[in-house]
C-alpha cells in the first residue's frame, strides 16, 4: 500500500505528542508501512527550542528523526482498523547506534532537510529503525534508533 499524499505541519502535530515550535517536521513527502520521508526547516528558526549556545548540534538530527518515526507510527495506526485501542501507545526512544555524523551543526545548512525512516523490525514492544538525514543529496546524519513501546 503506498501512501504518497503530503501532510501539512499542522497534520503532523496532530498525529505526534510535540506541540508548538517542538513539533520539527514540515511536511511528509512519502510514506508507506516501511518507511517514511519527511521535509523540515526548522532547523534555521533562530527561535528553534533546540538551538544551544547560538547553534543547533547535527546531534539534534536524532530529535528529527525520532519524530518522523513517532509519525510513522501514528499513520500506521490512524490507518488501521482499530475498534478496542483509542489511542497510539508511547514509545521511548532506548538507544541510538551506529550513529555517523557527517557535519557538525545544522542551522548553518540552507536548504530543507530530508529526513528518511525505515522501519527494519518490531513488534508490539519495540522496534527498529534506521534513519538518515540529508540535504540536496548531501548526507548530514545517520544512523539505528530502538524504540520500546509502552
Amino acid at each position: 500500500m503506498n501512501k504518497s499524499s503530503l501532510l501539512t505541519h499542522q497534520q503532523i502535530a496532530s498525529l505526534i505528542p510535540h506541540a508548538g515550535k517542538m513539533c520539527l517536521l514540515d511536511e511528509v513527502k512519502h510514506w508507506d508501512e516501511k518507511q517514511i520521508e519527511c521535509i523540515a526547516s526548522s532547523h534555521r528558526d533562530l527561535q528553534n527550542p533546540l538551538r544551544a549556545e547560538d547553534s543547533l548540534s547535527v546531534l539534534v538530527g536524532v530529535e528529527y528523526a525520532a519524530q518522523a518515526m513517532a509519525l510513522h507510527g501514528g499513520l500506521l495506526f490512524k490507518n488501521k482498523d482499530i475498534t478496542a485501542v483509542e489511542r497510539l501507545p508511547a514509545g521511548r526512544l532506548v538507544s541510538v547506534r551506529n550513529l555517523t555524523c557527517c557535519v557538525d551543526r545544522l542551522d548553518d545548512i540552507d536548504e530543507v532537510l530530508e529526513i528518511y525512516a525505515q522501519r527494519i523490525a518490531g513488534d508490539e514492544q519495540s522496534l527498529l529503525y534506521a534513519f538518515s538525514i540529508q540535504s540536496k543529496q548531501k548526507k548530514l546524519l545517520e544512523g539505528t534508533v530502538s524504540v520500546l513501546i509502552s
